[in-house]
């Protein structure tokens, strides 16, 4: 199959586009094996997880509105993996964004909005961007593992988001009542994004869709993402060329950390009003700062492919759980059939991986045969006619075309590159 997809390059990559459907419908397909044998009706359950996130204008919201929190992390792990670097961070960046966001809501509750809303927007991003900051410093400089670093950190945001709730940022109203129940005060109702009435579809669903706009942009624009790619192409090539690697991926997982931050940030003033805590790290986050990871890779790590993927997410999750509802099937299979999901999808990466290798070699293999049958003047396909070439040997070059020579540095660079595996410096990447 791969090599009849290899020879077709247009069917190749049409089928590399839906690799990640089929991938999701064959994760499907084995969760329904598993509802038959818990003796539901696998036609019912899908029909109800259908029902549950397009079935009506609410259901619908809460699918975007579950899916902004994924598509905004997914930004962020969509830069770090540009640059060679894994963010598994994200739900304690989600967390360090929402803190510093919520605080600044309880302290000034009679700001007016137009103004405290994006500042709290803000100071998300940059909570996430000091907490994903830490390990693109010690991967940089110390060579720290970003996947320990990043895990640990999640663990050090969970505590001291339960060491604030649970003490000096607590709601007063559950000291009066001794309850104790580890959540903030609900921030002023001025607040709230602005939200379609009456759904709970918020401005932060848009935000995101714009946001994911400017990082394609970011990385295929302008020569800041052309760095970071570049690094994450070939560190070596890249240090050759003049682009200072360790500056760089330090950026990359800044900004990944910083749009992490800001979903913490929209969920607390679009969706929750406050912050609460279960003890664990998804009882705040729901999860979307792995999720995101999934969703990134379902969107083939591009900006513009994590929209779709993040809605996709979206609809599983919230559909998930009308599932449960409507079969009376045990919580454990909805996390086994979202696994299964995560699983096949990244799976299906690597089978994307080796059928673009087989359509290198393909074309690697007929650019040699076409240099070969130039060479022995066998008229090869692909071979440009030389015209009646001068006889004897070729002039002296006149001062003219010695100035306009190229360097002999700027040759080997792009030797250097093309033997990385990268781009020579100066022209784009595409990916």
């Amino acid at each position: 199959m791969l090599d009849y997809l290899s020879r077709y390059p247009r069917l190749g990559r049409l089928f590399d586009l839906l690799l990640p459907l089929l991938a999701t419908l064959a994760a499907l397909a084995v969760g329904a094996v598993m509802l038959q044998l818990l003796g539901a009706n696998p036609f019912v359950a899908y029909s109800a997880l259908l029902k549950g996130a397009f079935g009506s204008q609410n259901a619908l919201a809460d699918t975007i509105v579950r899916a902004t929190p994924l598509l905004l992390v997914g930004l962020g792990i969509c830069i770090a993996f540009r640059a060679g670097v894994i963010n598994i961070g994200g739900e304690g960046q989600i967390i360090a964004g929402a803190l510093p966001a919520t605080l600044l809501g309880l302290m000034y509750p009679e700001a007016p909005a137009l103004l405290l809303v994006p500042a709290a927007m803000l100071l998300g991003f940059m909570g996430g961007a000091v907490w994903g900051g830490i390990p693109g410093v010690l991967k940089a400089y110390f060579n720290v593992n970003e996947i320990l670093s990043t895990i640990m950190l999640n663990i050090i945001a969970v505590q001291f988001m339960n060491f604030l709730l649970r003490g000096p940022m607590i709601d007063p109203v559950q000291l009066e009542a001794a309850s104790r129940i580890p959540q903030t005060a609900r921030l002023a109702a001025q607040f709230d994004l602005p939200r379609l009435v009456p759904t709970r579809l918020h401005l932060g669903a848009l935000l995101a869709v714009v946001l994911a706009v400017l990082v394609y942009i970011l990385l295929w624009r302008t020569t800041i993402g052309y760095r970071i790619r570049a690094v994450g192409l070939s560190p070596d090539a890249s240090r050759y060329a003049g682009i200072n690697v360790k500056r760089n991926i330090v950026l990359a997982l800044l900004l990944s950390g910083a749009f992490a931050g800001l979903a913490g940030a929209v969920q607390v003033y679009g969706v929750n009003h406050r912050m609460f805590t279960d003890g664990s790290a998804a009882g705040f986050t729901g999860g979307a700062g792995f999720n995101g990871i999934v969703a990134a890779l379902f969107g083939k790590l591009h900006p513009l492919g994590t929209i779709p993927a993040s809605f996709i997410f979206g609809a599983l999750i919230v559909g998930a759980n009308s599932l449960q509802r409507a079969m009376q099937v045990p919580a454990a299979l909805i996390t086994a059939l979202n696994g299964l999901v995560v699983v096949f999808v990244v799976s299906s990466d690597i089978f994307s991986r080796r059928l673009a290798r087989r359509r290198r070699i393909g074309v690697g293999a007929g650019e040699q045969g076409s240099k070969g049958a130039g060479a022995q003047g066998s008229g090869g396909a692909g071979e440009r006619s030389p015209g009646a070439l001068p006889a004897g040997p070729p002039a002296a070059p006149d001062a003219a075309s010695a100035k306009t020579a190229p360097p002999a540095a700027v040759v080997d660079m792009g030797a250097g590159l093309k033997q990385a595996g990268g781009t020579p410096a100066g022209q784009e990447v595409s990916q």
